[in-house]
C-alpha cells in the first residue's frame, strides 16, 4: 500500500487551497482526478451506501465519504456539451455512436443483423428562410459570391469558412426574429407530425389502410438536433422499415413491397404535407413549414466508395450529439433578466443576443399568455428550441441507459467485483454538495490530465 503525501510536504500556492479543504492525504485525491478521466466539472456528493445479501440481509460491504477529501465524492458531470466538458461529451458521443451504429449494422446489443437487408435512410430536414443571411463555402468547399443581387440586401463578397458573420443577417432590421424563434421551439412538433405523416403517406403508397400498414411495418428511427449558423435547428436522421410480430419488441423483416424507393417517396411527400398554424403576433412566418433543402440519401451495406455506409453515418450523427446552440455564437447557460443587457459581453453575436431577447419578450406571461407552454424564457439560451437533441424510436437499437449499465459492469468486473446479478441490494443516501474544482484542485487537475503517459516525452521533446 503505498504512504500517503502530505500536503504540508507541498509547495506552492496552487495547492494551498487543496491543503486548506482537503485533509492530509493527497494521494485519495488523486486517484479521484484519475478516475475522473478529464471531466472539468465533477459533481461532489456526500453521503453513503451498503451493499446486503438480498436473502439474508447480511451487510456484505459499506461505504462513507467521511473519510474522503473535502469528505466528498467526485463523480463525473455526464454533460453532453463539448463546450461544458470535453471529456465527458466525449464519452456521450461514443455512446451515441454505438446506438446509431447498433441499429444500422445489428448483430449486437440485441439487434438482429438482418437489419442491413432493411430500406434504410439518412435524412436532414432544414427550416426555411427568415432573411437573407450571409453564406459561407459549401460541402465542396468552393467560396461562391453570397448573395449578389440588384435590388434588396445584398452581399458580393466571398466568405472564407471562418468569417465570423457568416450566418448573421444581411439587413437584421427585415429579419424574421419572431418567426425564427417561433420555428425553433415547433421544431420538435414539426418532427412529430412528420412521423405520423410519413406512416400514413407510406400506407396510401403500399395501398393499405393506416390500421393495416400499421400491423404490418413499423418506421424506426434515431436523430440528432444540429444548429446552423443562422441559429436555426435542423435535424439528421436514419429511418428504417422493419416488420411487425406479435412480440412489440421484436425487429422482424419487413414484407417485400416495403421497398427503398417507397420510403424515400414517401419522406419527401411527408415533408410537403406537414403545415403548423404559427401564433398571429405580426411576423411575415404565418405557417410553420420544412425549409426547401431536404435531403434524403440511401444508406448502403459496407464501406464502399462513393457511397454513404452504416459506420460514416454513424459518425456523422453522433458528432453533432454533443453540440448544440453554443456554436452559432449563444451561450451553453441559461439567461435571466440582468444578462439581457451584456449579453456581448458574454460572448453572444449580436444576431444571437436579438434571439434571445426576441424569445424573453414573447416568454412574458402576462403580454403573451397563449406562448406560456413553450417556456421561452427557461430556453431563451436555446433561441427557443426546447426538444431533446439526440432521439430514437422505441426499437430502433438500444438505449444510452442500456450501454451506460453495460461499461458499468464492465468496469466491475476489471476491478473484480461481482456482478449486479439480483443477488445484492444495494441501499444508498446520496446528497448534492456541489459542482467543480476549488481553484487550486483546478490547476493541479489540469496539469494532471494534460501530463504525457509515463515514458512518454512531453511537447518540448518532440521532434
Amino acid at each position: 500500500m503505498s504512504t500517503p503525501t502530505l500536503l504540508a510536504d507541498c509547495v506552492g500556492p496552487v495547492v494551498r487551497d487543496l491543503a486548506r479543504r482537503s485533509g492530509k492525504d493527497l494521494s485519495r485525491w488523486l486517484e479521484q482526478v484519475h478516475r475522473l478521466g478529464g471531466c472539468a466539472e465533477p459533481v461532489r456528493l456526500a453521503g453513503e451506501s451498503m451493499t446486503l445479501d438480498a436473502t439474508t440481509g447480511h451487510v456484505l460491504s459499506s461505504y462513507s465519504t467521511a473519510s474522503e477529501p473535502h469528505g466528498q465524492l467526485l463523480i463525473r458531470c455526464g454533460n453532453r456539451r463539448a463546450s461544458r466538458c470535453t471529456s465527458c461529451a466525449e464519452l456521450y458521443r461514443r455512446d451515441t455512436f454505438h446506438l446509431i451504429r447498433a441499429g444500422l449494422l445489428g448483430e449486437e446489443k440485441g439487434v438482429p443483423a438482418t437489419v442491413r437487408a432493411h430500406p434504410r435512410a439518412f435524412l436532414t430536414l432544414t427550416a426555411p428562410s427568415f432573411g437573407p443571411v450571409h453564406r459561407g463555402p459549401d460541402k465542396d468547399g468552393v467560396r461562391r459570391v453570397c448573395h449578389p443581387r440588384r435590388s434588396g440586401p445584398a452581399c458580393f463578397e466571398r466568405h472564407k469558412a471562418d468569417d465570423s458573420r457568416l450566418g448573421q443577417p444581411l439587413d437584421a432590421d427585415s429579419y424574421d426574429y419572431i418567426g425564427h424563434v417561433l420555428w425553433n421551439a415547433h421544431a420538435g412538433e414539426l418532427w412529430r407530425r412528420f412521423t405520423i405523416y410519413l406512416r400514413r403517406h407510406l400506407a396510401t403508397a403500399a395501398g393499405l389502410t393506416h390500421a393495416a400498414f400499421n400491423k404490418t411495418v413499423r418506421v424506426s428511427f434515431a436523430k440528432v438536433a444540429e444548429y446552423q449558423a443562422r441559429g436555426v435547428v435542423h435535424f439528421h436522421a436514419v429511418v428504417r422499415l422493419d416488420g411487425r410480430t406479435t412480440e412489440p419488441a421484436d425487429v422482424a423483416e419487413p414484407p417485400a413491397w416495403a421497398s427503398l424507393e417507397l420510403l424515400q417517396n414517401a419522406i419527401d411527400s411527408a415533408v410537403a404535407a406537414v403545415r403548423l398554424k404559427a401564433p398571429d403576433l405580426g411576423q411575415p412566418t404565418t405557417e410553420l413549414v420544412w425549409g426547401r433543402q431536404v435531403d434524403v440519401k440511401p444508406i448502403q451495406t459496407g464501406d464502399l466508395d462513393g457511397h454513404l455506409s452504416e459506420q460514416a453515418v454513424a459518425a456523422y450523427i453522433a458528432k453533432y450529439a454533443t453540440k448544440a446552440a453554443e456554436t452559432t455564437g449563444t451561450l451553453d447557460r441559461r439567461v435571466h433578466a440582468h444578462d439581457l443587457t451584456n449579453l456581448h459581453e458574454r460572448g453572444a453575436t449580436p444576431h444571437a443576443a436579438r434571439l434571445i431577447r426576441t424569445a424573453w419578450r414573447l416568454g412574458h406571461p402576462e403580454t403573451h399568455p397563449e406562448l406560456t407552454g413553450l417556456r421561452l424564457r427557461k430556453w431563451a439560451h436555446m433561441l427557443g428550441f426546447r426538444g431533446h437533441f439526440s432521439t430514437r424510436s422505441r426499437v430502433y437499437s438500444t438505449t444510452l441507459g442500456a450501454i451506460r449499465d453495460e461499461r458499468a459492469e464492465h468496469r466491475r468486473a476489471q476491478l473484480g467485483l461481482e456482478p449486479h446479478d439480483g443477488t445484492t441490494l444495494v441501499l444508498a443516501h446520496w446528497s448534492f454538495a456541489g459542482q467543480g474544482y476549488t481553484p487550486g484542485e483546478s490547476v493541479l487537475a489540469t496539469s494532471i490530465v494534460n501530463a504525457p503517459p509515463s515514458g512518454t516525452p512531453g511537447k518540448e521533446a518532440s521532434p
